[in-house]
C-alpha cells in the first residue's frame, strides 16, 4: 500500500497506531481494498520520494469501511455521486506493525523481482494498493 511520506507515512502510523486508509479514488485499488481480510498484512510503501521503498509491514484490523472523504466537500478526495445511503468507495483500517530499520529501494526492489511476479516494479505501474503473492511477501521479508 503506498502513500507519499509528506502526505501520510510510516512515522506517522507508527504515532498513532492505526488509520483508515482513505482517499484511494482508483477502481482496481479500491477492488483489492475490498478483497483484504482482517488480519492480512500490508506493506508500507513510501511513493514519490527519494528513494522510493518499502518502510515497514502494516495489518489490517477492519474491513469493509466507507471512506468518509468521499461526503466531505472540502476534501480533494470529495466525490459528488457519492452518497450516505450509497457510497461509491470503500477502505480498510490498518495498525502499525513495523518499521523496518533498513528499507528496501525501489532499485533494490528492482534486482529482485520481476514485474509479473511483483507489480511494484513494472514499469508506469501508479497503483496505490496492489496484491503481492505470498512467496513474494516471504522473499521481501527475507531482504530486511
Amino acid at each position: 500500500m503506498k502513500s507519499e511520506p509528506s502526505a501520510y507515512g510510516i512515522d506517522d502510523l507508527q504515532r498513532e497506531k492505526t488509520t483508515i486508509w482513505d482517499g484511494v479514488r482508483n477502481y482496481q485499488a479500491r477492488n483489492i481494498l475490498g478483497e483484504m481480510k482482517k488480519g492480512d498484512l500490508a506493506f508500507f510503501y513510501h511513493s514519490n520520494c527519494k528513494p522510493p521503498a518499502i518502510v515497514g509491514l502494516m495489518e489490517i484490523v477492519e474491513t469493509s469501511i466507507v471512506d468518509p472523504t468521499q461526503f466531505d466537500r472540502t476534501s480533494p478526495y470529495f466525490d459528488p455521486k457519492a452518497t450516505p445511503e450509497k457510497p461509491r468507495w470503500h477502505t480498510v483500517k490498518v495498525k502499525f506493525r513495523e518499521k523496518f530499520a533498513q528499507s528496501l529501494s525501489l532499485e533494490i526492489l528492482k534486482k529482485n523481482f520481476n514485474p509479473e511476479d511483483f507489480l511494484v516494479v513494472k514499469k508506469g505501474n501508479r497503483l496505490s494498493v496492489m496484491p503481492v503473492n505470498n512467496a513474494v511477501a516471504k522473499a521481501i521479508i527475507d531482504l530486511i
